[in-house]
């Protein structure tokens, strides 16, 4: 039965990365759950870092939103699914409002907005001007007249005599109220320091709990909440499937196997939707530390996502008994799935710093660190060899991130991963493959690729099966 209901609702965007986005998303969350107002939250994709800390600031599962990685139906029905019934719904964006992969736009923040129907609040920061500021937003106004900005945060403004002519002119030249104004934060990096791959992780830093205070503190002093859930309350009632499209709580499946993955401050990078789809197929979750545990007795399959495994080095080493369970588990024809910084973990040697470090030697290649990204983007991808998970023929949209880069592979390494657009690990392939195990580049989004979940569930009941022949 189709019926109308109300979702409050907001977009966050910016002029441009590291315009505030996250600082002021991450505030709003934290000062909501201090209001005991309940919240959805979603971040527009591909993105691990953002949401680890939206995350660790509501106490939410935060999902991904994706237009170049999922359809426009598999986003309508996640976001009604899991935003209906809540007081507040954030969706950050990324980079600039209308920043895509073309000139167009497409796939931008802008276009998630107006897929949503949602009022855009923009942070926006303005470096040695005043007037001229409202000129910028005037043209992100008229630039397409579909989206709704409905207000404006000021972000690292210089004193008040620039705040004030700022608002005045955004105010009086297009209408848009500025809601808030975040002066320049003496200790902003203090409170949500950064790195290579962008934001230090909650996991990875002890001041989190800290850090997260002091942006609600910031929020509730300088930014006018009561507007910004007002603004979230005027978006338009959405068209939702009691059937389908409410959040409801689904019959748990039976559990089938045990599946593991590593979680700790060295592998975070985990889309809860992917661990959601293990679940729904009959996968009971195992969380272990790469850092911290000892063996993997009891599990059926390995699933290790990317992270930082080059800033924890010597944490990961120095458990030698993990890395040799791993290495021994995959012998065995353990089903491993590892992507980025798993697949990192996988191989036989590390380069960096220009001293070599030996790692868990399942995958027989050489990896080395580099000061610039090796891959940076979107990828498409189509599974044109033998693997333990996919069928050959299914096409993957997916995407990477990566300083590191295969530096030696022996010639006859088999892969199963034809890159179409993106780079992989070497030669144009990804996907490398040792028995039951894969290692890859791309990361893929369980919503967009359902194959690969089907995949390691079937896999790991496979090796269930045989373990107890």
């Amino acid at each position: 039965m189709m019926r109308k209901a109300k979702i409050p609702r907001v977009t966050i965007a910016g002029l441009g990365g590291d315009s505030g986005k996250t600082i002021v998303s991450t505030g709003i969350l934290a000062l909501l759950k201090k209001r005991k107002l309940s919240t959805a939250v979603f971040k527009k994709g591909p993105d691990y870092i953002d949401p680890l800390w939206l995350k660790y600031a509501s106490g939410n599962t935060v999902r991904n939103l994706d237009r170049r990685l999922m359809s426009d139906e598999t986003i309508l029905s996640s976001f009604k699914r899991n935003a209906a019934g809540k007081d507040f719904t954030l969706i950050e964006g990324n980079r600039g409002l209308y920043d895509g992969v073309d000139a167009g736009g497409t796939y931008s923040t802008a276009e998630l907005a107006k897929l949503l129907d949602s009022p855009v609040i923009l942070t926006a920061s303005f470096k040695k001007i005043t007037a001229t500021a409202a000129a910028i937003i005037l043209g992100l106004q008229q630039f397409d007249k579909d989206v709704n900005i409905a207000g404006i945060i000021l972000n690292q403004y210089g004193n008040d005599r620039q705040r004030k002519v700022i608002t005045e002119a955004i105010e009086k030249t297009t209408g848009i109220p500025v809601i808030g104004a975040i002066p320049r934060l003496k200790n902003k990096t203090d409170i949500l320091p950064s790195r290579h791959l962008g934001l230090i992780t909650p996991d990875e830093y002890e001041s989190a709990n800290k850090a997260v205070d002091e942006l609600a503190a910031v929020i509730e002093k300088y930014i006018d909440i009561e507007k910004v859930i007002s603004i979230a309350e005027s978006a338009p009632e959405m068209e939702i499937d009691d059937a389908i499209n409410i959040r409801e709580i689904s019959e748990i499946p039976e559990r089938k196997v045990r599946i593991a993955y590593f979680f700790d401050k060295a592998f975070s990078f985990y889309y809860d939707e992917n661990l959601e789809a293990l679940q729904k197929r009959g996968a009971e979750l195992v969380k272990l530390s790469a850092i911290d545990d000892k063996d993997l007795k009891g599990v059926h399959a390995l699933y290790i996502g990317g992270g930082f495994p080059e800033t924890n080095i010597d944490a990961l080493t120095s458990n030698s008994d993990m890395m040799k369970a791993v290495k021994t588990a995959a012998d065995n024809n353990m089903p491993i799935y590892a992507e980025c910084g798993g697949m990192m973990y996988l191989a036989r040697s590390l380069e960096l710093g220009g001293e070599m470090t030996s790692l868990a030697n399942v995958l027989p290649v050489e990896l080395t660190m580099s000061k610039k990204p090796q891959g940076h983007g979107y990828m498409n991808i189509t599974i044109d060899k033998e693997n333990p998970f996919f069928e050959k023929g299914v096409r993957i949209k997916g995407h990477e991130f990566h300083y590191s880069k295969v530096s030696s592979h022996p010639t006859d390494l088999p892969t199963c991963m034809a890159v179409e657009r993106g780079t992989g690990t070497f030669d144009g392939r990804d996907g490398m493959i040792y028995k039951n195990c894969l290692g890859a580049y791309i990361h893929i989004h369980a919503s967009a690729t359902p194959e690969w979940a089907e995949g390691l569930v079937k896999k790991a009941i496979e090796f269930k099966n045989q373990t107890l022949d």
